[in-house]
């Protein structure tokens, strides 16, 4: 076997918890392959580059290898290794965003504005482009 489907291996390595969730996430672009949004039935291979948004954070891995079997965290572990750069030290994260209480959506100004001081380009789920 020297390929997969990319929405089975998200599963089997346990970064979705059901193939359904896994497949709803390729659909939605949250799962990228080598830099491109991927179809679920897109076939993924050993030594690809692989970024998933979960919970709001992007993840990078690469993968080690393939299963299409969902097994115990450690076999999953197998898998992949996690190359996502650690987050900021406590103190160099800026304060979170706070609004008032029931001041509605905000404005697609304020939400450039949120964009930017997170980091994030509108439309872009994974930041800027390098």
């Amino acid at each position: 076997m020297d390929s997969v489907r990319i929405d089975a291996w998200v599963w089997a390595a346990r970064l979705a918890k059901t193939r359904s969730q896994a497949t709803a996430a390729c659909r939605a672009g949250h799962v990228k392959l080598n830099g491109t949004a991927a179809k679920a039935a897109q076939p993924v291979r050993v030594g690809d580059e692989v970024r998933v948004r979960l919970h709001g954070f992007d993840r990078v891995y690469r993968v080690t290898g393939l299963g299409t079997r969902r097994g115990s965290a450690a076999d999953a572990a197998r898998y992949f290794d996690d190359l996502t750069p650690p987050s900021p030290a406590r103190e160099e994260r800026p304060a979170p965003i706070l609004r008032d209480r029931g001041a509605g959506r905000p404005t697609k100004r304020e939400r450039r504005e949120l964009d930017r001081l997170r980091g994030r380009l509108p439309g872009d789920e994974f930041g800027p482009r390098g």
